[in-house]
């Protein structure tokens, strides 16, 4: 789901958001009105009252949208299965301003699957910000957490925020760069 557009909004109930870029909870009331600024991944930044916030997949319904469809693997799912859904999950990541997602932006270091004594999976991400002083920082790692969470046979996900080596235009991909401007 992607959307430059303006399209105008009501909250049909209170809400929490993130506000945008400090990285602060807030609830926004029933009633209010807005846009939508960017529509991307399964969330929703949005302008209100002259405000940026980011509303999450799960709250759509309070801005007339719907949640997004769980996941689903085959029973006999394999690592490297899981280990496609892992990726397929963090391209579905987006810092609330930048219309790319956190894989194309050179923030993924890695991510790795590890098998618990019950059966089920751990998966290790280490992440990088574009700026180590991001409000959004522990925003999009708690994005992350809880889609890569999301996937079936996943019973956990530790992300990590490591600086080094530091994150640079260069770790971006050439889509990215095009996106951003950042040639």
């Amino acid at each position: 789901m992607y959307s430059r557009s303006s399209e105008p909004i009501h909250f049909e109930r209170d809400c929490q958001a993130v506000m945008v870029p400090q990285g602060d909870t807030v609830t926004l009331p029933a009633g209010s009105y807005g846009y939508i600024t960017q529509a991307l991944g399964g969330s929703y930044t949005v302008f209100v009252e002259g405000n940026l916030f980011r509303i999450a997949g799960k709250d759509g319904d309070a801005i007339g949208k719907e949640a997004p469809a769980p996941l689903e693997l085959p029973d006999d799912a394999s690592d490297e299965d899981v280990e496609r859904l892992v990726w397929q999950q963090l391209r579905t990541c987006f810092d609330p301003e930048i219309p790319v997602n956190i894989v194309e932006l050179g923030l993924v270091y890695s991510a790795q699957i590890e098998h618990g004594d019950d059966g089920r999976r751990k998966v290790e991400v280490k992440m990088t910000l574009t700026a180590p002083g991001c409000g959004m920082g522990e925003v999009l790692v708690d994005d992350v957490r809880s889609k890569v969470e999301m996937i079936p046979t996943v019973s956990e996900a530790d992300v990590e925020l490591v600086f080094d080596p530091p994150w640079g235009r260069h770790m971006m991909s050439d889509e990215a760069r095009l996106e951003t401007g950042m040639l």
